[in-house]
């Protein structure tokens, strides 16, 4: 029913228009699988970017006592001073960043809130930011809802889906705000080398515009690659919003906590709009967090789920290239492998689809993550190696009945 108080657009609608942004397809990938076992289906999901494993038993015992020493009222707006206390002594022993914890970090509801938050308080109308493409499914709705306009940058398989400095220096311009980064990367796998960011961090300098920085999968690297924060680099300290959080590396998806650090003009706006917005994350959480940090068996406990990744990822990348009209970059980092598969005949969408709906195997179609994606899918290795190996005999199958078919 229309009422005249609230409703006075031509069309009817009581949406805004900046509300009218897609679904994230993981999400709604994630729903499906959910409703499909309901239904009692054997479905083996390779679609959700969450660990399977459960948070390791040191952290939980933290938040039990946390709860039981009385963490249980509203923290400060930027997060709970020892926490902030203890991201700074992080930063500055694995990224070499110095962030004062009094003005420079502001703990969030995930690090998915502290990107959107980083959007709204640094993006405005007019202001264009850079996306590589393919990427992860919720910049470019942060962006449009903060009032920015997505410029993309396509990634090219055949230069190993690097930033190119030269294609990024010919999209740049006076309107140009930000750019994103992420490393290791979400969906490809892929990590930034040394040189990659320092052309980068040159550009910036440059051209004065922020950089972005997500760096949420920075545990999770394979074969002796090193993870580097641009934040680092000289010259980048007043240029760079750098945002990571505790969901991947140290499977704590479901307890919400991410940060954010970032100039000290920019992390107090950013702390104000969060204030609004959600006041702060669970307190007793960022307790078992912070002390978290400061135990050494939380790193042999991130060390050893890195070295079943590793073994998985092996696997995904032996068993994809068994597979006819399947190729794949060999991921150097995350739980995601991006596999090519143009050479099967269907787009990334009928593809993803029809595996769910025939093999019972879900993945999420490559054009998600943009248009540079058409022609992939993305795929989860977080999940047990059986499990992987059945999954990828499905698809196998999959694949040979389609060309059977034709």
């Amino acid at each position: 029913m229309r009422h005249p108080a609230t409703d006075n657009r031509e069309d009817g609608s009581l949406v805004a228009d900046r509300a009218r942004i897609k679904p994230s397809a993981t999400l709604q990938m994630l729903d499906r699988v959910k409703e499909l076992k309901r239904a009692g289906e054997d479905v083996i999901s390779l679609s959700a970017g969450e660990p399977d494993f459960v948070t390791p038993e040191h952290i939980r015992v933290y938040a039990k006592q946390a709860l039981d020493e009385g963490y249980t009222f509203y923290p400060d707006a930027a997060g709970l001073w020892e926490l902030r206390e203890a991201i700074s002594e992080k930063l500055q022993r694995e990224n070499s960043i110095d962030a004062d914890p009094t003005s420079e970090i502001v703990v969030t509801v995930g690090a998915k809130e502290a990107i959107f938050a980083a959007m709204m308080a640094t993006i405005g109308p007019g202001d264009e930011v850079i996306v590589p493409d393919p990427c992860w499914v919720s910049y470019v709705p942060c962006i449009e809802l903060a009032g920015g306009k997505p410029v993309y940058l396509p990634l090219n398989e055949s230069e190993r889906f690097c930033i190119s400095p030269d294609r990024l220096e010919r999209i740049l311009n006076k309107k140009t705000k930000m750019l994103i980064v992420n490393s290791p990367n979400n969906p490809i796998g892929t990590v930034m080398s040394k040189s990659e960011l320092e052309a980068i961090a040159e550009l910036a300098k440059r051209g004065k515009f922020l950089v972005l920085s997500d760096e949420i999968y920075e545990r999770i690297v394979f074969d002796g690659e090193r993870h580097l924060s641009i934040a680092s680099f000289p010259g980048m300290e007043e240029s760079v919003i750098t945002v990571n959080g505790f969901s991947k590396s140290m499977a704590m998806t479901g307890w919400r906590l991410g940060y954010m650090a970032a100039p000290r003009s920019i992390a107090q706006c950013v702390a104000a709009i969060h204030g609004h917005l959600v006041t702060g994350p669970c307190t007793f959480a960022q307790r078992a967090a912070a002390l978290a940090l400061r135990d050494a068996r939380t790193d042999k406990a991130v060390r050893d789920m890195v070295k079943q990744y590793q073994l998985r990822r092996d696997i995904v990348v032996r068993e994809l290239s068994k597979i006819e009209g399947v190729s794949c970059f060999s991921p150097r980092g995350t739980f995601y492998a991006f596999p090519n598969i143009r050479s099967i005949g269907l787009r990334s969408q009928e593809f993803a689809m029809k595996l769910l709906d025939r093999s019972k195997v879900a993945v999420v179609a490559g054009d998600s993550f943009g248009t540079g994606g058409e022609g992939f899918i993305r795929l989860s290795f977080a999940t047990s190696s059986e499990r992987l190996k059945t999954a990828l005999e499905r698809m196998r199958e999959f694949t040979s009945e389609l060309r059977c078919s034709t």
